[in-house]
């Protein structure tokens, strides 16, 4: 029996098992480059660690939700030039999801809102953060099929315990029974715990009149407001551009289009 034969059961009761992928690798270049102990111990355990880094990313935007895998390298600033890409930019950092800020995305139809909002939830997974992305029109469903069979706490934690919840299209349709007392509970529970980014056809000034009732829209968006980063797009739509500025349909733009609202 060899020593890595040893190692397998040790290894696997430490839950270090991932290391025997490396291991034979690191191995050899221990023995061509002369490492000594310690920097060969180092590099082993730095290729778990990366190993299990992207594993838990992985998993985390797994369970995001996203309906599309965009990023930010992935969107064209020029095509709008509204779109406030220092903003947007200082966004990524993901202080905002530190300080539990709201960003608010705000502009007609295909200029870019969804891809820059899923943008911000990739970045959001890649610095550790519990991520969720969801239609609102998905969201206000589950809660309403919830009330129906009493699991509606339940569901409920399901939109307010993710460090960032992404809602996505809030507005395109009005809203109906229930749904707006269940859209102000969420940003009632969220508010200055976790971070919110939504994204809506219409104007702020529209969003009260989702509410049907002008105390509980007042509640909720001055919650929702608070320290919100608001940022108003404007400009020609990625799916439907004019036919000057038809860009090609394969690459980066046609990954922008597929993904832009």
């Amino acid at each position: 029996m060899s020593s890595t034969d040893e190692l397998i059961p040790l290894l696997k009761k430490l839950r270090l098992s991932g290391v025997l992928q490396s291991l034979e690798l690191r191995i050899r270049q221990a023995v061509d480059d002369d490492l000594s102990h310690d920097e060969f111990l180092y590099r082993l355990l730095s290729d778990e660690v990366e190993r299990r880094d992207s594993k838990q990313l992985e998993q985390r935007v797994r369970r995001a939700g996203f309906e599309h895998r965009t990023t930010l390298e992935d969107f064209d600033f020029a095509f709008n030039p509204t779109v406030p890409k220092a903003k947007v930019i200082d966004l990524a950092t993901c202080a905002f999801v530190e300080r539990k800020d709201n960003v608010l995305l705000v502009g007609p139809t295909g200029v870019g809102k969804s891809h820059i909002a899923q943008a911000l939830g990739h970045r959001a997974c890649r610095a550790g953060y519990s991520v969720l992305y969801t239609s609102a029109h998905d969201m206000l469903t589950q809660l309403r099929a919830a009330r129906a069979d009493g699991s509606l706490d339940r569901r409920m934690l399901r939109f307010t315990s993710p460090d960032l919840l992404l809602v996505d299209d809030l507005g395109l349709r009005p809203l109906a029974h229930d749904e707006p007392i269940d859209l102000y509970e969420i940003i009632r529970q969220r508010y200055q715990r976790a971070s919110t980014v939504v994204t809506s056809n219409r104007a702020l000034e529209e969003w009260h009149p989702l509410f049907h009732d002008a105390l509980l829209a007042s509640a909720a968006m001055d919650r929702l407001l608070h320290g919100a980063h608001v940022l108003v797009i404007e400009g020609d739509s990625f799916r439907n551009p004019p036919p000057t500025r038809r860009p090609n349909r394969g690459g980066r733009a046609g990954a922008v289009e597929a993904a832009a609202r």
